[in-house]
This record gives structure tokens, C-alpha cells and sequence, in this order.
């Protein structure tokens, strides 16, 4: 089973390359972040046409997460599960995917440590972290993916310095995913790849992706039963390229079974 993510930053703009996407990479699962539309606005039926089912959970211009499978949608959560009250922006969907328990995820980005949207980040994650144990158990097969926001060490920034008195690598930021780590969740790509320069991001000014200047911040994080199954993982640096790509690109992991 193939099992993606990728931040679009608006669908609307990358319908066309989503659709490529999916044609040539041909993934089981792919969640998407950031798809800046609302329910009624997301084409459902054209993701239909291409054998999957979807589950979207919009908000209009700003954030909006979706799960497209062709592997079935079951047990659908589409905000936390933690009996607290809902978060207000869409930046969380949860279904069980093919056997495995997926939850796609836009993690606050933050903005600055000083500012209120760091304290919302780091309260997230801790939901999170609730909405986990809600939703699953360690020794079943679980999958967390999506754009983090997080550098989860200094090998996955181009230069560790540009994140000095800015999020995305501070000592709480990484503390929260590593908490999300002890739980039983193994960050897929790294165990696959442990080489540097290696990254899902690049930020459009300055000619970053071509510098090759990113940082690896969308994760596929999966439990023990996941990681021993899977046999391949790739950031897929092409569908970076080209007119009009997301300043994200897909991270995809191939498993051999769901249990």
C-alpha cells in the first residue's frame, strides 16, 4: 500500500498537478494540507472518477486537510477526538485507511515564539497527542502524516542558524513531536534515509529550491507495525518542478501489508 502526503497550498491552484500526480505516482492513500477551499467547493467527484474516495474538511481561503483513498474511508473523525471543544480551523482528519488508522494533519505554523500562535501550536500538538490515544493504540498499525511545521532535527535544515529565534526548531516545538515519537510512532523517512540535504520544503523567494536551501518538515511518523512493513520511502522532488508547484512536494512510503 502506498501512502502519501503533500501540501498543495491551494487546490485550486494544483488541481491539474494533483491529477498528474496521482496518475503517475498512483498512491493508495494521499492526504492533502492546505487545500484552501471550502466542502462544497473541493471536486469530490472528479477524485471519484480516478477510483477514490475522499473526505475533505475545509475552511474556505485558509487551511483545509483531506484524505483521498481508493483503499476505503471507515471510523471518520473530522476534528479532535478528545471530547474538548472543536478546533475552530480545519487541521485534522482521521479514517481508517485499508486497515490502518490514518490522521492527516496541518500543524500550526506558529508564526514567532513570542507569539500567541506559538502557544496554539504547542496546545495543538498536545490535542494531538490526546486525539492519538483516542483514536488508536500503539501496537496497531497508525500513520500521523502531514505538514508539521517542524524541522525534527538540524540535519533536516539547510542551515540550522536561519531557525535561530524562529519557530519550526525551537526546544518545545521539537519537545511535542518527540512526546508524539515515545508514544510509539517512528518518523518513516528517517528510518529509511540518514542522509542531509534532504527536503519537502523550499521556501518560492530567492531561488531556495534550486539552491537547494528547504527544510523537511511534512513527516510521515507510523507505529512499529508500520515502519517494520514498509519497504520504500521518497520525497518526490519532481512534482516541485514545473509551472505553478506547491512550495511543499510529496513524501510517500510503500508498506507491504496493512494488518
Amino acid at each position: 500500500m502506498r501512502i502519501a502526503t503533500w501540501n498543495v497550498n491551494s487546490l485550486n491552484a494544483r488541481l491539474q498537478r494533483v491529477e498528474e500526480w496521482l496518475e503517475y505516482a498512483q498512491p493508495d492513500v494521499l492526504c492533502m494540507q492546505e487545500t484552501k477551499m471550502s466542502d462544497e467547493a473541493f471536486p469530490a467527484l472528479d477524485y471519484a472518477a480516478l477510483g477514490y474516495d475522499t473526505i475533505h474538511v475545509g475552511q474556505g481561503q485558509w487551511n483545509g486537510v483531506a484524505i483521498l483513498s481508493r483503499v476505503g474511508v471507515e471510523n471518520v473523525y473530522t476534528n479532535f477526538a478528545d471530547g474538548q471543544p472543536p478546533d475552530e480551523e480545519a487541521r485534522l482528519v482521521t479514517a481508517d485507511c485499508g486497515g490502518v488508522t490514518i490522521t492527516c494533519v496541518y500543524v500550526p505554523n506558529g508564526r514567532s515564539p513570542d507569539h500567541d500562535h506559538f502557544q496554539y501550536k504547542l496546545a495543538w500538538l498536545d490535542r494531538l497527542y490526546d486525539h492519538l490515544n483516542e483514536v488508536s493504540s500503539p501496537d496497531q498499525d497508525v500513520i500521523i502524516t502531514g505538514d508539521f511545521n517542524i524541522a525534527p532535527e538540524d540535519i533536516d535544515v539547510w542551515d540550522p542558524k536561519v531557525l535561530e529565534g524562529a519557530t519550526h526548531g525551537t526546544v518545545e516545538e521539537r519537545g511535542k513531536l518527540e512526546r508524539l515519537l515515545d508514544w510509539g510512532l517512528i518518523d518513516i523517512f528517517r528510518q529509511c534515509h540518514d542522509a542531509d540535504g534532504l527536503f519537502s520544503w523550499w521556501d518560492y523567494r530567492g531561488g531556495s529550491f534550486h539552491k537547494r536551501e528547504g527544510m523537511r518538515i511534512d513527516l510521515v511518523l507510523g507505529s512499529k507495525s508500520v515502519a517494520d512493513a514498509t519497504r520504500f520511502a521518497l520525497i518526490d522532488r519532481n512534482a516541485r518542478k514545473g509551472k505553478l508547484p506547491s512550495d511543499h512536494t510529496p513524501v510517500l512510503i510503500d508498506v507491504d501489508r496493512a494488518a
